[in-house]
C-alpha cells in the first residue's frame, strides 16, 4: 500500500465517448453474429413465457380432493406470481413441480425435457450475461462467464453455434407446449386444438 502523502500527482483522464468506433463495443464482430445472438436471446425469452403459461395450464387443470382444494387455491396465487416473475432456472423448477403434481402428465415421460431445459439454461446464462471477447479469424468469439460453481464457459461461439442453439430452444419450447396439449387442453394464448382452460371475459365459478 502507498501512503497518501507518498502518492504522486497524476494527470486525470476521461474517455472521449464521441470518438469511439460506431457500434462500440460490438464493432469487431460481423453483424450476422449479433443478429444470430439476438434471435437466441429472443427465443429464450419465448421459452420463459412458454414455461410460465404451461405452469398456469397444468396447475389450473390439476384435480384435488375436496379436502385439498382450499389449500391449493391459497397457494395458487403465489405459484402464478412466480411463474410470471421468476428467471428461467426457477421457472424450470416450477414447471417440474407442477408436472409432478399433475395427474394428466406422466412425469417419467418428460424427465429428458427437464434435463435438457436445465442444460439449455446454462448456455443461456453464458450467452446472455457474458461479455464477449474479440472474434478469431473464423468469426468465433467466447463469452467470459463463470457460474456459481466457478465453472467457466469454455466454448467458442460462432453463427452456426448460435443458430443451432436457437433451433434447439425452439424445440424445447414446443415440447413444453406438447406437455399441455397431450392432455387435451388448449395451450394458453394459442388458437390450437384442445379444450380452452380459461377465456378472457368469462367468469369461473
Amino acid at each position: 500500500m502507498v501512503k497518501m502523502t507518498d502518492t504522486p500527482a497524476r494527470k486525470p483522464y476521461a474517455v472521449d465517448a464521441a470518438s469511439l468506433p460506431n457500434g462500440f463495443p460490438t464493432h469487431r464482430h460481423d453483424p450476422r453474429f449479433w443478429e444470430a445472438l439476438g434471435r437466441v436471446v429472443a427465443t429464450f425469452g419465448f421459452l420463459e413465457e412458454t414455461l410460465g403459461k404451461a405452469i398456469f395450464a397444468i396447475t389450473a387443470t390439476t384435480e384435488y380432493s375436496d379436502e385439498a382444494v382450499a389449500a391449493a387455491v391459497t397457494k395458487w396465487g403465489g405459484t402464478l406470481e412466480a411463474a410470471l416473475t421468476d428467471a428461467l432456472g426457477a421457472k424450470i423448477t416450477g414447471y417440474e413441480r407442477a408436472v409432478k403434481a399433475a395427474a394428466g402428465v406422466e412425469f417419467g415421460s418428460i424427465t429428458w425435457l427437464i434435463e435438457d431445459l436445465r442444460e439449455a439454461s446454462k448456455v443461456r446464462n453464458a450467452l446472455c450475461h457474458g461479455p464477449w471477447g474479440l472474434p478469431d479469424e473464423a468469426g468465433a468469439s467466447m463469452p467470459f462467464f463463470v457460474d456459481r460453481n466457478l465453472a467457466r464457459f469454455d466454448t467458442k461461439v460462432d453463427v452456426a453455434f448460435l443458430e443451432q442453439v436457437q433451433r434447439h430452444v425452439t424445440e424445447l419450447a414446443m415440447a413444453v407446449v406438447n406437455s399441455v396439449t397431450v392432455t387435451g387442453w388448449q395451450f394458453p394464448g394459442s388458437n390450437g386444438p384442445g379444450e380452452p382452460i380459461w377465456q378472457p371475459g368469462t367468469s369461473q365459478s
